[in-house]
């Protein structure tokens, strides 16, 4: 029985194994991700079995011997896994969602990347959208009004990098953030295309800027560059062309009222009449409408195993301003490859660039000349050595030259070659726990090119001549190699406690060197080298190292109480041996209150308070400072007779140390309604100690100089930053909205037991910007007015303490006495402007509806001060020059102005003074563009085909009487337009598609 029994069992079973043999099949399949695109590399696993595949090229895949009750998993990095039952299907069509983990915010941080809702420090993004939104040929430009606290001024010369602030002012020296392009230390963003930019992270506080330590004072700006995505390979492509120009213009003399000024302050102009009835307006014969046009390709793609991406890109800038430009080819590639546990990259671009700079002549900026020449004269004349014309002193009476000449006579440019890249490698040893190495390149190699032939300018005589053909050649070359390894633990205990640490070890050293060779010819023009007549030639080395230590803790639990703590030790070069390392701890802590259990029910998502604490240091700072240098043409007196000599330059400092900045923030971020209302709110204070000045040393030292650098001035700076943003994303209009402000306030503690200093170079001999304990650093220094003296009496009022002085007459300026001591001195002057704006501000709309998209972008500063140098060459009436058209109302006897003042008058009428101080404050429509993106059944072939038209500075509502109230800083000099190069106003008509 049970032999029959087991026989049965037999048969039943040989049968059953027939039939799911027979109910086999071959399944079938596409893997997508949301949008359609096919996912190749993806895994289709059959559940319990040995059996699967992955997809192909085109995300297809195809698995034997499939049952219809068997399981099929699918899985590709950064989607969710799906699983799907057999069933009775054989072709299947899936589409994978992104994964949570991929959704969330990722912000990059120093030396890696935190989710948005684990950052405790204060850190604002920009994406590749308002990048891309805004075509600029610097990356730093497209940061201007897109986060609170970052001030971006802008020069309107093509190829000139703009000057970047990130929370004011806090030292005597350098104010640069520091740049880091995929982890490597860069100088600036101009080696690297914004096309190829995917997104920068502004940091600006301890928590998040001390792990750069020595460098992070002034803040750091991380750009995130594009890289490939797992899925077939994309081509795509995008151009812009278009026009800028320079609309305004000061108001000159013309011809007629020039000549009619002349008569009547007395000048004599010994001309011919017909050569007097020449009309030239000098300012549209420098400035022009010059051609723009970007060219931008790029190819990625790749698998889970690996990505990469390829870019070129081709931008070409005429200037607004004649024989100006900027030209500049980039390539760039990168590339990530995963095997097991193994990780290995590299990201390198490659930049060749040219500039034609704007020129200036006799110690006056272009624009300078162009106001002042003599508008009788013609721009060209055949019968001139070099074919332009210019002024006679003895004919004309003056002397500005011709800024035609000056900008397109001399063959002036410059040419650079940039190399950005670094090579990586990461091994996870143990689960959680990995070791990473980099290298970083920084290399730039610059050649200045500059001929400039003999010229003449007029015929009657030499004012501005040059008998002999110059020849200059200039080059620059550099390299910083940064070399870092680090070690990451990551892991999550219990599903709530995560712990992320790191520590790292970091060297970097740069040398650069440079040459400058000079000569000149009075043979001919026709050879542009260096010859042997006058020859002149010198070279430089610099050579700087660092060596650092970095440990890092991040912990969370359960993205609820959030800690982080971090410590970096720095040595630097640039310091004496005595100082030569310094300190740079940081701490923050953060609470996420929306996660707690209160709010479960609420429809606020974020709702996180944070704060920091932490010190940063800087070494941006000349190198060997510490040491003494040679000068070699000291005067000695030698038995009474005067020798040439070689002495010491100065007092050497050994105790050299870093500058230091304690920083405080507090922070508070929201978000509701699934993000659609955000905001957040900063309060930040930074002080800023052992800062670097010059003290003044006793005569009896007996050194050429006569100060030494020292750490002994502080100096504070707090402020309040403010980020809203509204997005809807329902239906078939949406739109969002972003506001940013930021304020920023800065005090001078200490000088080093001085009253007061004075910097850089001045204005017409006079030293304008100071700083005093007490008050706001490089502020303006001057004397206030008060009108215009009508009549004598006024005159003897003012000036009792000498009554007799017949300098000051009626007409020219009253200025405040205001020590009270009856004369008008130095010891009047007090603090007549500040030049660093009490608020920044952006507003950036963007809306769509179907296939229309639209975007306005608006910012602006308040409170800022400008010392407007133009009025001097304006309104100053010191001798004969061409003027605005307000001289013609000047003070007489007869025309009692309380404006402009008589011509010729005393020479306090143009010294440093409130006369020349203007508000500063501009609201600015920095972008308005347009587009419409075809449906991609428009054309087969093509994925997405985008056109545009965009406008660039269209209107600017401001008070200031200069070109533009967005005056870049030189040298350290803040909030001085000596004439500079306004923004110009640009029109674009653009398209992007890819394939």
């Amino acid at each position: 029985m049970t032999k029959i029994k087991l026989a049965i069992f037999a048969f039943v079973l040989l049968l059953t194994g027939a039939d799911l043999l027979a109910q086999t099949k071959t399944i079938t399949g596409t893997v997508k991700d949301p949008s359609g695109m096919p996912l190749p590399g993806a895994s289709v696993a059959v559940i319990g079995t040995n059996k699967g595949a992955s997809t192909d090229f085109d995300g297809m895949f195809s698995i034997d011997g499939v049952a219809s009750t068997d399981k099929i998993l699918i899985s590709y990095v950064g989607f969710e896994n799906q699983e799907l039952t057999v069933g009775s299907q054989t072709t299947f069509d899936i589409t994978l969602a992104e994964s949570a983990e991929a959704l969330e915010d990722v912000v990059v941080v120093a030396y890696g990347s935190q989710s948005r809702t684990k950052v405790t420090g204060a850190i604002s993004t920009v994406d590749s959208e308002a990048i891309d939104a805004l075509p600029v040929t610097n990356a730093e430009s497209a940061l201007q009004g897109r986060a609170p606290g970052v001030t971006v001024t802008n020069a309107g010369a093509p190829g000139t990098s703009p000057n970047v602030r990130i929370r004011g002012l806090g030292t005597f020296g350098n104010n640069d953030p520091l740049y880091v392009i995929d982890g490597v230390i860069v100088g600036n963003l101009s080696g690297i295309s914004p096309n190829d930019i995917e997104s920068v992270s502004i940091l600006k506080d301890a928590s998040t800027t001390a792990l750069y330590g020595s460098l992070g004072s002034n803040g750091v700006v991380l750009v995130t560059t594009k890289s490939g995505k797992p899925g077939r390979g994309t081509l795509s492509f995008n151009a812009y062309s278009g026009f800028q120009t320079i609309y305004k213009r000061y108001n000159t003399l013309n011809t007629d009222q020039y000549l009619q000024f002349a008569n009547e302050i007395g000048a004599n102009i010994d001309r011919p009449a017909d050569f007097l009835n020449n009309y030239t307006n000098f300012q549209d014969a420098i400035f022009e409408s010059g051609l723009i046009q970007n060219y931008n390709a790029a190819y990625s793609g790749g698998n889970e195993n690996g990505t990469y991406r390829f870019s070129a890109n081709y931008q070409d800038q005429e200037g607004a301003v004649i024989n100006s430009g900027f030209e500049r080819f980039s390539f760039r590639a990168t590339s990530q490859y995963t095997t097991g546990n193994f990780k290995i990259g590299e990201t390198m671009s490659v930049a060749f660039s040219k500039t034609k700079p704007i020129l200036e002549s006799g110690g006056r900026s272009l624009i300078e000349h162009a106001i002042k020449a003599a508008p009788y004269l013609n721009i060209y004349n055949d019968e001139n050595l070099g074919g332009f014309q210019g002024p006679n002193s003895a004919a004309d009476g003056q002397d500005a030259e011709n800024p035609v000449r000056v900008q397109t006579l001399s063959d002036f440019e410059t040419r650079n070659v940039a190399v950005i890249g670094n090579v990586y490698a990461e091994y996870e040893i143990l689960d959680g726990l990995s070791v990473r190495s980099q290298v970083g390149l920084d290399f730039f190699d610059g050649l200045t090119n500059q001929f400039t032939p003999a010229f003449n300018d007029d015929d009657l005589g030499a004012t501005h001549f040059q008998n002999f053909a110059f020849a200059l050649r200039g080059s620059t070359r550099g390299q910083a190699i940064t070399f870092d390894n680090s070690l990451t633990y990551k892991k999550t205990f219990n599903d709530v406690h995560n712990l992320e640490a790191l520590a790292l070890v970091e060297q970097y050293t740069s040398k650069t060197e440079s040459f400058s060779a000079e000569a000149r010819n009075t043979i001919t023009n026709d050879i542009k080298e260096l010859g042997s007549e006058q020859q002149a030639a010198g070279s430089t080395t610099f050579e700087n190292n660092r060596l650092s230590y970095l440990a890092r803790i991040n912990y969370d639990y359960d993205d609820k109480y959030i800690v982080s703590a971090s410590f970096r030790r720095d040595a630097s070069s640039r310091f004496g041996a005595n100082n030569r390392w310094g300190n740079f701890p940081a701490f923050s802590l953060g609470w996420n209150i929306a996660r707690e259990d209160f709010m479960n029910d609420s429809e606020i998502g974020t709702l996180k308070l944070r704060g920091s604490y932490g010190i940063t240091g800087s070494d941006r700072i000349a190198d060997y400072r510490y040491s003494t240098t040679l000068f070699s043409d000291f005067v000695y007196p030698v038995a009474g007779v005067a020798a040439i000599g070689t002495t010491p330059n100065g007092l050497a400092n050994p105790d050299l140390k870093w500058e230091e900045t304690s920083m405080l923030n507090v922070g508070l971020d929201f978000a509701a309604l699934n993000n659609k209302f955000t905001a957040s709110l900063e309060y930040y204070r930074n002080q800023s100690d052992e800062l670097l000045v010059d003290i003044q040393l006793p005569l009896s030292f007996g050194y050429s100089s006569s100060t030494v650098a020292s750490n002994a001035a502080s100096v504070q700076t707090n402020g309040v930053e403010l980020a809203l943003g509204y997005n809807d994303y329902d239906g078939d209009f949406t739109w969002s909205v972003n506001v940013n402000l930021g304020t920023s306030t800065n005090e001078v503690l200490d000088l080093g037991g001085s009253t007061e200093q004075f910097f850089f170079d001045g204005f017409e001999g006079e030293r304008v910007i100071r700083a005093e304990p007490g008050e706001p650093l490089f502020h303006f220094y001057g004397l206030v007015t008060d009108g215009i003296y009508q009549n004598q009496a006024e005159v003897d009022a003012v000036f009792t303490a000498n009554p007799d002085q017949d300098v000051v007459q009626p007409g020219d300026i009253r200025y405040v006495d205001i020590n009270n001591d009856g004369t008008i001195n130095s010891a009047d002057r007090q603090i007549i402007g500040n030049p660093y704006p009490d608020l920044t501000y952006g507003l950036n709309f963007d809306a769509r509806y179907k296939n229309f998209d639209f975007n306005l972008f608006i910012n602006g500063v308040a409170g800022n001060d400008i010392y407007n140098t133009n009025i001097y060459d304006l309104q100053g009436m010191t001798r004969l020059f061409n003027a605005g058209v307000e001289v013609l109302d000047r003070w007489t006897p007869t025309n009692p102005s309380n404006s402009i003042p008589r011509y010729d008058g005393a020479p306090q009428n143009v010294v440093a003074s409130d006369r020349f101080v203007e508000d500063g404050s501009f609201m600015r429509l920095k972008n308005l563009s347009v587009g419409y993106t075809f449906d991609d059944t428009v054309i087969d072939f093509v994925k997405r085909l985008r056109v545009y038209m965009s406008g660039q500075n269209l209107i600017t509502l401001t008070n200031y009487s200069g070109l533009d109230p967005e005056v870049v800083s030189r040298a350290g000099e803040v909030g001085f337009d000596r004439g500079d190069y306004p923004q110009p106003v640009s029109v674009l008509l653009g398209f992007d598609v890819s394939f």
